[in-house]
């Protein structure tokens, strides 16, 4: 078994297409499928299921991926290790970002990186905290900008700003002619609130919210997402609570006003693991550290 046999069989699985794997590792689609046959064969097991339709993993290759995963991770960072001890600098940082860092303190963070290391390349990727922080530990991710974490095993976290919820508010609504707003003053507006599967603590905190006040019967429209939510603000379908981020949003037709009996914030910071040595570079972190100083 082969590490390019690894690289080609990870390819495929987060694909689930031949053509598109082969041309993410730029080999011919017949010689990937032959080097996935040979990796089958020397295992004695199925790692996909194929159809004229689809490609699928099987349980075995859903099994074999997390590993592969964990072995290239584990590899590229040997080599990551092997460089800072030789006093290399690192040739690449993969930072992770949930959506409020991405208009926030990310853009100072690169301009800061890409002045002191103008020859290191950025690779940038979004998603949940939750998929960073599954980055961070496989080594597929150096830093990540993510919600408050606690520092378990090699995970350590930083604090860096927290922002608060605001009531949106469509342009055009009487709610913005008043010299300020209580949550009273929203039993005669229909509300737009956050319905996922997993509620997060915001999601908890304004329900238990609504329902003290007698409010749940007002929620007209809800949402998985906050553009979801100013986009039905917008429209005029109703007010919704969202982060103090959406306030640079282009083209937004909404306004953010505090309400007297609602306060909460949300935190964001930094994120690597200590293992890392790209990441656990005293540099690296201190210009992470200093968006705190700049009051980012």
């Amino acid at each position: 078994m082969e590490l390019r046999q690894i690289s080609y069989f990870v390819a495929v699985a987060e694909e689930l297409h031949f053509g598109r794997a082969a041309s993410r590792v730029c080999i011919a689609q017949p010689a990937l499928s032959c080097q996935i046959q040979a990796l089958e064969k020397e295992l004695g097991i199925r790692l996909f299921e194929r159809s004229t339709r689809k490609v699928e993993l099987t349980r075995a290759g859903e099994v074999f991926y997390d590993r592969s995963v964990r072995i290239l991770s584990e590899v590229g960072l040997s080599a990551e290790v092997a460089r800072a001890v030789a006093g290399k600098t690192a040739r690449t940082i993969r930072i992770g970002t949930v959506y409020p860092a991405t208009i926030g303190v990310l853009p100072a963070f690169l301009a800061r990186i890409g002045r002191k290391y103008p020859d290191i390349q950025l690779h940038i990727s979004s998603g949940s905290t939750g998929d960073i922080i599954r980055g961070l530990e496989n080594g597929q991710i150096n830093l990540g900008f993510i919600r408050p974490v606690e520092n378990i095993g090699s995970l350590r976290f930083f604090s860096i700003a927290h922002e608060r919820y605001l009531l949106a508010v469509e342009k055009t609504s009487a709610l913005l002619a008043r010299d300020g707003i209580d949550i009273e003053d929203l039993k005669d507006e229909r509300i737009i609130s956050f319905s996922r599967q997993n509620h997060s603590y915001t999601e908890r905190y304004f329900t238990e919210m609504f329902d003290s006040h007698g409010l749940a019967g007002n929620i007209a429209y809800s949402c998985d997402d906050t553009f979801s939510l100013v986009s039905l603000v917008s429209a005029g379908l109703g007010v919704g609570f969202a982060p103090e981020w959406t306030r640079d949003l282009p083209n937004r037709n909404f306004e953010l006003r505090p309400v007297r009996g609602v306060d909460l914030k949300i935190g964001l910071g930094v994120a690597w693991n200590k293992d890392d040595p790209t990441a656990s570079r005293d540099d690296i972190i201190d210009i992470a550290r200093s968006l705190v100083r700049a009051g980012r």
